[in-house]
């Protein structure tokens, strides 16, 4: 044999005798999107908690509406408040750093430098809470089971090729793309199942599924499980009090309260005056309202009940009066547009909201992936050129502005704006109703509301569609039809609320993707079909780095809002809470969320000195 052929066969031997697991590189105890995360692999806690808050206590809070299903993750069906406790992902997401998490069940993960794989070591003492371990088997199955469940999580883990158990106690998933780096982190998020419980039968032989829904608590691994469910009434969870992971550093100081009681009510008003009658002890209000005018009763004089707002460092949802492109009445871009110089947000914010909210104006709010307020420059507009003949040609021209109604004379001037915008797209007004001149078809609107809170929102609005010859009308339905509605998409508008994180990616799939548009129970509720929007989420998702994902996002958020898919609606730049007087709080709370079921505890002397509520 020539010294070539040595080598060569030197070199393949070498190759083969690499495991898998060894060729993806670092391991890694933590995974970032936004940069190096900010604790180490030694690190004993994070620093908003107090880990040595106090366990004990009850916490009951409201929910609107009730459930018919313990089924973690399937989409049909209404699933019960706090399944999530139960069971756990592969690491658990800091409630402090965006896009960043830590191992939980997974001790380490690991992927190769081009992100084809990622794999994940399962920790050896994760338990289910029946004592059996959680396994490789258990993750494959969960995987399978995620993506056959919930078309968002199909869309998700579209490029999930397959996983494999690939060593001692690991895993491995293996992707169908190169390059996409959130899929280790999206893979880490994986709500993992257990396969032995699942494939098995319930008390009566009856051989589980899955894929329907289901009111047999089900088995979990998590810091709670399912005490007592009664639809339409509450459901409440328990401490686990020998929990695999309880000692783990995501785990100290977290997760105090020994249960948590989810009570239903149909309407947010009941809720609001059990609250205050002392039957539930926390609230994050979402009312300007009922901030403004509701808090000014005995219990808050006393200092029983307090009132608190905290400020978050994170960006603000796109929440937005959501036109259905499935409706040919909206097919048309200046309709939508029409629909926007219609609605009246200052009127709102001063009649009904007590000044306390701003306006939104980007898919991606108080964030620098936001569109800037300037024409595009740079790498964003060497993108957005790659969809120049594809998207509105004020993309490149204009900055897109709500209209404002400052004035009398401004509401007017929207609403001829308004007016010429329908007559462009071929709407007259015929008879007092606006009529499309080809084909006759009458402009009525139906407003698919699952909060009454909503009416004296909705109501204004349609007095100024009804000046333009819209006949516009509301309907409110309970939270079980809302829900079968909205999977598959049968309404006209409805309140939509899109959450971004700061490191987007696969999710904007499910939001805006052309897959999405017909796949029932999916997030597009909008139903964009786009070539130029596909390719703009592909080179989101493809980033190479930060500076490439922002500017990617950034000629996302301005194509979005230049096809006026959406009537923008507002944000609270706070976070209102009130609660009864016995909860404690770290100094320090997260910077994502106030953390109030994860990092306050009970305390029992603060407790004491409250009277029974019979007495308030």
């Amino acid at each position: 044999m020539t010294l070539l052929r040595l080598a060569i066969a030197a070199a393949i031997a070498a190759l083969l005798a690499v495991p898998a697991s060894a060729e993806e590189g670092a391991r890694h105890h933590a995974l970032s999107l936004i940069g190096e995360p900010k604790y180490p692999a030694d690190f004993a806690h994070f620093n908003w908690v107090n880990p040595d808050a106090p366990k004990g206590g009850l916490v009951r809070i409201a929910d609107i509406g009730s459930f018919d299903s313990l089924n973690p993750v399937l989409y049909r069906g209404e699933a019960a408040a706090g399944l999530g406790f139960v069971n756990e992902g592969l690491m658990a997401d800091s409630l402090d750093e965006s896009s960043t998490s830590y191992g939980l069940i997974a001790e380490w993960a690991s992927y190769p430098d081009d992100y084809s794989s990622v794999t994940f070591k399962l920790r050896d003492e994760a338990r289910w809470h029946d004592g059996k371990p959680i396994t490789p088997e258990d993750v494959i199955y969960s995987l399978e089971v995620n993506k056959a469940a919930n078309p968002r999580l199909g869309l998700y883990y579209k490029n999930v090729q397959r996983a494999e158990a690939t060593g001692d106690n690991e895993v491995t998933f293996f992707f169908d793309v190169k390059n996409n780096r959130e899929l280790p982190m999206i893979m880490g998020q994986l709500t993992v199942l257990p396969k032995h419980y699942w494939t098995g039968t319930d008390a009566k032989g009856v051989k589980r599924d899955p894929l329907k829904t289901t009111l047999e608590p089900p088995l979990g691994s998590g810091p709670y499980r399912i005490k007592q469910a009664t639809p339409g009434r509450s459901i409440s969870y328990e401490r686990v009090k020998d929990y695999w992971g309880k000692d783990l550093p995501v785990n100290k100081g977290v997760w105090n309260f020994d249960e948590i009681r989810f009570d239903y009510y149909r309407d947010d008003t009941v809720a609001l005056e059990s609250f205050k009658a002392g039957n539930l002890d926390y609230r994050q209000e979402t009312s300007a309202k009922n901030w403004a005018t509701a808090y000014d009763f005995p219990a808050v004089r006393d200092g029983f009940v307090k009132l608190q707002e905290v400020e978050l460092d994170r960006s603000q949802p796109m929440q937005s009066f959501v036109f259905n492109l499935r409706r040919p009445q909206f097919q048309d871009r200046r309709v939508r547009q029409a629909f926007n110089h219609a609605f009246d947000f200052e009127w709102a914010n001063k009649n009904l909201f007590y000044g306390q909210y701003a306006r939104v104006g980007s898919y991606f709010q108080g964030s620098e992936l936001a569109a800037p307020k300037a024409l595009p420059e740079g790498r964003e507009l060497e993108f957005l050129n790659e969809v120049k003949d594809q998207v509105p040609e004020e993309v490149f021209t204009e900055v897109h502005q709500n209209p404002t109604n400052n004035s009398p004379d401004d509401v007017r001037n929207n609403l001829r704006k308004a007016v010429a915008l329908l007559k462009d797209a071929g709407w007259e007004v015929k008879d007092g109703v606006l009529t499309n001149t080809q084909t006759g078809q009458r402009m009525e609107v139906e407003f698919l509301l699952v909060s009454p809170t909503f009416e004296r929102i909705v109501q204004p609005y349609l007095r100024n569609l009804e000046r333009l010859g819209i006949k516009g009308t509301m309907r409110v339905v309970d939270s079980a039809q809302y829900t079968r509605r909205i999977n598959v998409f049968d309404y006209d508008v409805v309140v939509g609320n899109f959450p971004q994180s700061d490191s987007p990616g696969n999710e904007q799939r499910d939001f805006w993707g052309s897959d999405a548009a017909d796949r029932e129970g999916s997030m597009n509720l909008i139903g964009i079909k786009d070539p130029a929007i596909d390719k703009l989420i592909d080179r989101v998702i493809f980033a190479k780095d930060r500076e490439e994902l922002v500017a990617a996002t950034q000629a996302l958020d301005r194509v979005l809002l230049w096809n006026d898919y959406v009537v923008p609606q507002w944000y609270s730049p706070t976070v209102r809470l009130a609660y009864w007087a016995r909860y404690g709080q770290p100094q320090t709370l997260p910077g994502l969320t106030p953390g109030f079921l994860q990092v306050w505890w009970y305390d029992q002397k603060m407790a004491e000195r409250l009277p029974a509520p019979s007495k308030l």
